[in-house]
């Protein structure tokens, strides 16, 4: 282990300095802040992700979106703190969002050549489509396009956030509603 901690450099200059000089433009400091705090950025998404591809370009997107909310931090000496917890939101949004390109195949890929898709399966599968789609037309617009962006058009919290110009927390109350919603309508499809 590191016997100094990763918010120090060389310089020891003190983050919250660089954090201030970053907020009023110096791309210098902000490059400064990037080689001190990347590590634990990459160590934060390689946790979730399990992935060290997906941890490279996680942490290049977590700076990239730190750098556009940078004047939203109120106490630079928090940067710390505010990076990881950007590094983890975000992880978990991947993770999330890849899961369902997961293959349940054993072997990983189907055998070329064979349907793995019967006739009833399909029917099932477009029927199901069809009732989700009845019943997010049967929801407000603002549920309907919360739910739309989160899972059909693969939007992170934080994009909604900057879309829908609200709080992550609204944004997560706003999925959480719109789930429950849709389940009531999907309930009464299933009924009728």
């Amino acid at each position: 282990m590191l016997s100094e901690p990763l918010e120090r450099n060389q310089t020891d200059q003190p983050v919250a300095q660089l954090v201030l000089a970053a907020q009023g433009g110096s791309r210098d400091a902000f490059e400064q802040l990037f080689e001190r705090f990347r590590r634990i950025v990459h160590v934060t998404a390689y946790r979730r992700l399990g992935n060290e591809a997906e941890a490279q370009e996680l942490c290049q997107d977590v700076f990239v979106q730190a750098l556009r909310k940078l004047d939203q931090l109120q106490d630079p000496a928090c940067f710390g703190g505010w990076i990881r917890a950007i590094a983890s939101r975000m992880a978990i949004n991947r993770a999330v969002r890849a899961r369902p390109m997961a293959s349940l195949d054993a072997g990983g890929v189907a055998p070329r050549g064979v349907e793995t898709e019967t006739p009833l399966t399909r029917m099932i599968r477009e029927e199901r489509c069809e009732q989700l789609r009845r019943g997010l037309g049967r929801l407000s617009n603002m549920d309907r396009d919360t739910l739309t962006a989160f899972y059909f058009r693969g939007r992170s919290l934080i994009q909604m956030s900057d879309e829908f110009n609200s709080p992550v927390g609204t944004i997560k109350r706003r999925l959480h509603v719109a789930r429950k919603r849709l389940a009531r309508q999907l309930e009464t499809l299933a009924a009728t």
